[in-house]
């Protein structure tokens, strides 16, 4: 009866009848419960994910207010030399541009954004390519870079000298994790995408319309490899470098997951975790998210990844207050709603700032 009943409403639109796709509907909510906008954060935090893509030519002085209106402490900027193209090769990779851009932020800046070094992975596989790379990580360290950030073409698209991937886990790259030991410096590592993308691309996939509109995110078992053999790998170098402390970018895929999550947490007690570009997962499931962030309050730190200021209200909304039924900023990437999780101000704290600050000098 249900099917004939819509067969009929159906045939009864006439030509008239506004016609729109998935994309185009989107009404709002005529629920009617409290908000809390915020535009800024109750407590000072630092981001752990953020880029800014040159550095020496930025008005730091602007950057700086923009933090200061979000009450951004302190920004990690994690493309310390630039960014590359999906050949392999860094646009900008080489120590003078890091120290090109401290000096800019120490002009300018007053401390409130750090870098991470990044690595070039060009001639990977050919005699004295590690040795030059630990030097050059040593010089960065010693300029000021604050960590080590590997990209996700790390796995899918970096090849050696013979054009082969190379693997996340390759033990050729080995003493670049025990090197970040010895500095004492963090590890963040973005490992293959949200599991959905490996997916058919059909009416089951939930990120059909994110895959629809950036079609050029669409994988496969075979391009280049399927998404379990990645994190696996990714979770093999966390294992095999329990001395190195890693962050799992985007809460290594599993903010759909925190059971899960939890498990490799327990098992891996040298690995952090950040929810850049996640936070909808976790608003979509505010009892259990609240659990989990009170359980690791001292294995999360704040995470957002692109910087588009006014994105941010998401993640305070989401953090700090228990609104109910509210948007993600982008329906391509979130098309459900989202609760608060309230959290308490101490585990919000240890969130925002204090965890950074008491192990990784990021302030």
């Amino acid at each position: 009866m249900a099917l004939l009943f819509i067969a009929q409403a159906c045939k009864a639109q006439t030509s008239s009848t506004p016609k729109m796709d998935f994309e185009t509907y989107n009404p709002p909510s005529t629920l009617v419960v409290p908000e809390h906008k915020l535009t800024r954060a109750k407590y000072p935090f630092i981001d752990v994910h953020n880029h800014q893509w040159d550095m020496p030519g930025q008005d730091v002085h602007l950057l700086v207010s923009q933090m200061d209106a979000l009450n951004m402490k302190v920004m990690v900027n994690l493309s310390g030399k630039g960014y590359k193209d999906f050949n392999g090769q860094l646009d900008v990779n080489d120590h003078d541009y890091l120290v090109r851009s401290l000096n800019k932020i120490k002009a300018e800046g007053a401390g409130r954004v750090i870098l991470f070094t990044n690595l070039s992975f060009t001639g990977f596989g050919e005699p004295g390519w590690i040795d030059k790379t630990l030097k050059e990580l040593e010089l960065d360290v010693k300029a000021g870079a604050k960590g080590l950030k590997i990209y996700k073409d790390l796995g899918l698209y970096y090849k050696d000298n013979k054009g082969k991937i190379i693997r996340v886990d390759d033990p050729r790259l080995d003493p670049i994790w025990d090197k970040c030991a010895e500095l004492k410096i963090p590890v963040l590592i973005h490992t293959a995408d949200p599991k959905p993308f490996w997916q058919p691309m059909d009416a089951n996939n939930e990120r059909w319309l994110e895959l629809a509109t950036h079609p050029d995110r669409k994988r496969s078992n075979t391009n280049p490899a399927p998404w379990d053999t990645l994190i696996a790998e990714q979770h093999r170098v966390f294992k095999r470098h329990p001395n190195t402390t890693f962050f799992a970018a985007h809460f290594g895929w599993y903010a759909n997951d925190l059971g899960t999550l939890s498990k490799l947490l327990d098992d891996m007690p040298n690995v952090m975790v950040e929810f850049g570009a996640v936070i909808a997962e976790l608003g979509r499931q505010p009892r259990a998210a609240k659990a989990f962030f009170i359980k690791y309050q001292d294995r999360i730190c704040f995470g957002k990844d692109s910087w588009v200021p006014e994105e941010y209200t998401t993640y305070f909304r989401v953090l700090e207050t228990e609104d109910e039924y509210f948007p993600y900023h982008k329906k391509y990437h979130a098309f459900w709603r989202m609760y608060g999780l309230g959290l308490p101000d101490d585990v919000l704290k240890k969130i925002y700032y204090k965890k950074c600050i008491a192990h990784y000098s990021w302030h």
